[in-house]
This record gives C-alpha cells, sequence and structure tokens, in this order.
C-alpha cells in the first residue's frame, strides 16, 4: 500500500542568517556601508557633553503619531537642534526660514546647539569629511562646499535619551525629505553602551537568493558612527530593547557640581549630526493634496547601482491626522525641481 506524500517544494527555500554581531571598527567596515570611530572627543569633553545633555534632555518629549487607528508613542524621548547658520551661506536667517515638519506635523522652533555641542561638532564634522574623502562618492550626493570650504557640515543634530533597559526605537531609515539623496549621518554615542542594529533590506529581485542579513554593533561611551551614503538607501536601523546593561561610570564629576563625586547612569544620549542640504530647504518640498509636506522615501525594493536610484514624494499626514492622509505619489527628478548641484552635475567622481 502506497502512502501518498506531498510532493516536494518547487522553490528553493533560503536559509535564514543568523545575525552578526561587529565588535569592532575593522569589522564594521566589512560588513556595512558605515565605519565606527571610538574614543572620538577628549575624555573630559565626552563627560561634559554626556552631563549637558542629560540635564537637558529631562524636559525633551517622546514623538506622538497616528498608527492605523491609534496614536502610539516613541519609547525614548527626543529633541531637536539647529546651527546658528546653514554651513553654507554663513548668516543666521535660516533658522528663521526653517519650517520643519516632522511626523506630519510642524515643529517647534528648533533650539541653538549649546557651546560644548559646538565644541564636539568641530571633532566629528573633521572625521566625517577625512572618511568621505576616501569614499567613492554617488551621483546625487551634494556636490557643493561649506563656508569653510568643507564637503560635509553639521548644521542641524536629533538628540535622544535611551534611559534603562526598555527605551528603544524600532526599524526604520530616516526621512530624507531635508537630506536629500545618499545622505550622511554621524551617530555621537554617550553614556552607557547600547546595541545598534542594522538590518539589509533585500532587493525585490534578490528575495528567492538570499535573506536579509542583521548586524549587532554595540555602541560604547564616546564612540561615533558614520552611516555613510547608501545606508539610509539600503538598511534599516534600531535601538532595541535590553534585558541588561552595564551601567556608565563618569571618569569626571559633573561640570556644575565638582565636589560631588560622579555617579553611575543607565543613561544613554545619543546625538545624530546631520546636514540638511540647501537644495532641500524647506519651502522647495512639495506639498500634498492634504496641504502638508510631503516626505522623500527611497525605493528600497527596487534599489540598483547607485546610478539609477529612484526617490519619491508621499503623504505622511496620516501621522497625525487621525490616520487619515491622502494618496499623493510622485518620482523625485531632481533636475526638473532644480536641485544639485550634485556629483554627476560637476561631471566627476571627486573623492
Amino acid at each position: 500500500m502506497s502512502v501518498l506524500r506531498q510532493p516536494p517544494s518547487s522553490t528553493r527555500s533560503v536559509p535564514r542568517l543568523l545575525p552578526l554581531t561587529l565588535t569592532n571598527p575593522s569589522m564594521v567596515a566589512q560588513h556595512t556601508p558605515c565605519t565606527m570611530h571610538l574614543s572620538i572627543l577628549p575624555p573630559e569633553l565626552a563627560c561634559k557633553l554626556f552631563y549637558t545633555m542629560l540635564d537637558l534632555s529631562q524636559s525633551w518629549k517622546r514623538n506622538k503619531w497616528w498608527l492605523f487607528d491609534r496614536v502610539v508613542e516613541s519609547p525614548h524621548r527626543t529633541s531637536f537642534y539647529a546651527r546658528k547658520t546653514d554651513g553654507v551661506e554663513s548668516n543666521n536667517s535660516w533658522q528663521e526660514a526653517a519650517q520643519y515638519w516632522y511626523n506630519g506635523r510642524q515643529t517647534d522652533p528648533p533650539k541653538v546647539f549649546p557651546d560644548v555641542m559646538e565644541e564636539a561638532c568641530v571633532y566629528v564634522e573633521n572625521m566625517v569629511n577625512k572618511e568621505i574623502q576616501k569614499r567613492h562618492r554617488l551621483p546625487l550626493e551634494w556636490a557643493g562646499r561649506g563656508s569653510e570650504g568643507q564637503i560635509w557640515r553639521a548644521n542641524v543634530a536629533a538628540s535622544n535619551c535611551y534611559e534603562g533597559t526598555k527605551d528603544s526605537v524600532g526599524f526604520h531609515s530616516d526621512h530624507l525629505t531635508y537630506l536629500g539623496p545618499y545622505p550622511t549621518i554621524a551617530s555621537l554615542s554617550l553614556g552607557t553602551t547600547r546595541i545598534f542594529r542594522l538590518r539589509e533590506v533585500v532587493p525585490s529581485e534578490e528575495i528567492h537568493s538570499r535573506t536579509a542579513q542583521t548586524f549587532n554593533i554595540p555602541l560604547p561611551h564616546n564612540s561615533l558612527v558614520i552611516m555613510h551614503a547608501s545606508t539610509q538607501e539600503k538598511f534599516k536601523h534600531s535601538i532595541p530593547p535590553q534585558s541588561t546593561l552595564d551601567l556608565y561610570r563618569p571618569l569626571f564629576p559633573h561640570h556644575s557640581r565638582l565636589e560631588h563625586p560622579s555617579e553611575p547612569s543607565n543613561c544613554r544620549i545619543n546625538i545624530t549630526f546631520r546636514f540638511y542640504r540647501p537644495d532641500f530647504k524647506p519651502p522647495s518640498i512639495p506639498r500634498c493634496n492634504c496641504g502638508v509636506p510631503t516626505i522623500l522615501r527611497p525605493d528600497m525594493k527596487n534599489r540598483h547601482d547607485g546610478q539609477t536610484d529612484k526617490y519619491w514624494w508621499t503623504c505622511y499626514a496620516g501621522a497625525q491626522k487621525e490616520g487619515e492622509g491622502c494618496s499623493f505619489w510622485r518620482v523625485m527628478d531632481m533636475k526638473a525641481e532644480g536641485r544639485g548641484p550634485t556629483i554627476s552635475d560637476v561631471g566627476s567622481n571627486e573623492r
């Protein structure tokens, strides 16, 4: 008597890849489009910046937005800072003109970089510009120069506080609305060590031949991860909750309480320095049928070689309007929208 069996599947199963922990800068550079830099700031400056931002974080807010039919709240506190000038035109009028939108709503006027953040930013900018000069530039990267001749200038910073083991942020790629294509983002970690998780988005044409690889990168105090061009187009990132963590024990006492010994902390302060491109100023952002500025997203599933990748403008008003947005969707056209200069405009892959 024969036994009926299900015929073998005609599709070959693709084995799952186990997460890979990247514990040092060479491993990060080998497996991702990022670079990692330890002890980026002088130790006393790193401590002073940690204390300053930790004090300020007491007034930071948790973002709220609509997801489907309910309001959700981010599991960490955040705030936004902008430099006095945009680093390109060397005037302070840009803050008055900058009407930034985030999660479908207009933001409050940004706070100016504290003095200690300005001091730290010099070290960050120097490292980022040094690393960019080593790399192949992609066609849609900005080809202009800063007011002091830099390739990259940090003119804004999103600051986050992750307190304890539960504070986290889920997988996402950063909106490119003001950053433009192929941005470079410098992420500074201060305080307790947390895991930075990267997961590749596998292109549609490759999903039958491979699965996504996840990378876990422990980020200690005073470390910098530079997410170079193509990171936002190829990867999503997160800070997952942890069951345990090591307390951060500062080497120096608080600068306003020198007579008191330093106390251990369970907080991680993250400052992501960014360059808001002058060709993506708020007035240039298309508005959807809701009358709200759209957001710029990369076509992550159908990316190619950096030469023909596409981006689109899409409605994001539903994040605040009780989940109700519109169907606005438009492919970004750099030339028709008058954006640039880009690397392809100047006709060279300058370093």
